[in-house]
């Protein structure tokens, strides 16, 4: 019975094979993230498919190579409260980008001025 109850508390290991895949895996990604560098897209296309890459790519550390696969409420520990924090850091910087977007320059920029040397 006290060889069940340890069995019972070990953890997902995992195997050389799985981690070589998932290994494989983010080196794709990362390949069809540099060849998206070098292609002519839209720079709003490229920058939805790059954040959706970036994502697919930090969850599948998080679940394998930090092994939270199996630990959902400690990934759920984890991720919510960073969640959070990334919103109001968001709220705070976001009006003030708003406000100095209005103070560039709009079609005139001032004409560059000449160095007067000693």
């Amino acid at each position: 019975m006290a060889a069940h109850a340890e069995t019972e508390h070990e953890h997902f290991a995992g195997s050389n094979k799985l981690f070589i895949s998932i290994w494989g895996w983010l080196l794709l990604l990362t390949g069809v993230e540099v060849f998206l560098g070098y292609q002519q897209v839209s720079i709003h296309l490229m920058l939805v498919i790059l954040i959706g890459l970036s994502i697919i790519k930090a969850a599948l550390i998080v679940a394998y190579f930090m092994h939270l696969r199996f630990e959902r409420l400690s990934l759920v520990l984890t991720l919510v409260p960073m969640l959070v924090v990334c919103i109001c850091l968001l709220m705070v910087f976001f009006p003030d980008s708003f406000r100095s977007k209005n103070l560039r320059y709009q079609d005139n920029p001032p004409a560059p001025t000449e160095d007067i040397g000693p």
